[in-house]
């Protein structure tokens, strides 16, 4: 197998700000891997949060890399990636789930398959997915709050977190006057203290709040779960959920855990903690960092195992280099082409334009 990276800039529309940073781009490394004419691709993109810069996703690419190619095949690399023996521990999440994602794209064309199919599970998912209003003026909040569920969004996810806590249940309460019959979650980013996210969760559920992500700042998962037994709404888990061993603590101490393939490192990582929390009375959230459509097709795929579906990194992107998962009318879905079901827009772009040349 042969494979290379590519680095890209990731504009956004506009900043996006949360309770512990502004971002108004950021990088993508795209992976492609060629085996026996057919080639697949996967995604990372450089985080703040979890210490990857471009020059850092580029170097764990490099290792990967060099590994891939000692299989003769993508089955028997997906395989190993599966037993822990390609892209190991020293390897970063998200640096795993990009390169699972492209060997899942490159075994599901070549099989002339959907990834979900390839996974094992049968219908194509459709689901709705939440949009994302950040930290912003409550005019502002308001008018996006509008013109998404003008546009199909059934569910919306307001930022909070700021100093004065007031100004957070403003934004929220005028979301929800504009957007009356939206589903509302909250998610702080960790910003609250215990005391005063009790103080608070009262007056969001009283708002119609659905749920609240991290409430809490992470390290304290006892905290957490604390505050969940006693919220008078339901409480994901994100930052204090990586992986599974931080899930096995909470499945059922809270109410959902927010799984991102980029945090867990994959698809595999994420049906594994689908399995732990299953009866637990932990649900499961398909979240997801900034990133175009060829980042966040592999969740998609597996989009039917979720309660709550926030699978909306591309829409925040000034212009999305992939297309495939849609998502514009509120709902994402796989587009029934072999493999991820994703290609570059130019390509896209490139047929239209042949159609009408014909």
């Amino acid at each position: 197998m042969k494979a290379a990276t590519r680095t890209v800039r990731l504009d956004l529309t506009e900043p996006l700000r949360i309770s512990r940073s502004v971002m108004a781009s950021r990088d993508a490394v795209w992976l492609s891997v060629e085996h026996g004419g057919v080639t697949g691709h996967g995604e990372a993109v450089s985080s703040v949060y979890y210490g990857l810069d471009a020059a850092a996703l580029r170097r764990r690419f490099a290792d990967a890399v060099r590994e891939l190619g000692r299989y003769p095949d993508p089955a028997a690399a997906l395989e190993s990636l599966r037993a822990g023996e390609l892209a190991g521990g020293a390897t970063p999440p998200a640096v795993r789930a990009a390169v699972e994602a492209a060997l899942l794209d490159l075994v599901g064309v070549r099989a002339g398959r959907p990834v979900h199919r390839v996974l094992g599970f049968r219908e194509p998912p459709v689901v709705a997915t939440a949009r994302t209003i950040g930290i912003t003026s409550p005019l502002h909040a308001a008018t996006q709050a509008r013109a998404l569920t003008a546009s199909g969004f059934q569910v919306l996810k307001v930022k909070a977190g700021l100093p004065d806590p007031e100004e957070d249940v403003e934004r929220l309460r005028v979301v929800r006057d504009a957007a009356p019959h939206a589903r509302l979650l909250l998610d702080p980013n960790g910003a609250w203290t215990p005391r005063r996210a009790a103080a608070l969760l009262p007056r969001f559920a009283a708002l119609g709040v659905e749920a609240v992500e991290q409430p809490v700042a992470p390290g304290d998962p006892e905290g957490l779960a604390a505050l969940a037994e006693r919220s008078p709404l339901p409480v994901i888990a994100d930052e204090d959920a990586v992986g599974l061993e931080d899930v096995r603590r909470l499945a059922g101490r809270v109410h959902g855990v927010n799984v991102k393939l980029a945090k867990c490192g994959g698809v595999h990582a994420a049906l594994r903690i689908a399995e732990t929390v299953a009866g637990s009375g932990t649900a499961l959230m398909l979240g997801c960092l900034t990133a175009s459509s060829l980042g966040l097709a592999p969740a998609v795929h597996l989009a039917g195992l979720a309660r709550w579906t926030d699978l909306d990194g591309h829409l925040l992107l000034a212009h999305d280099p992939w297309t495939g998962i849609g998502g514009e009318d509120g709902h994402v879905r796989t587009s029934g082409r072999p493999g991820l079901g994703v290609e570059p827009r130019a390509v896209r772009l490139g047929r239209r334009a042949e159609v009408g040349a014909r």
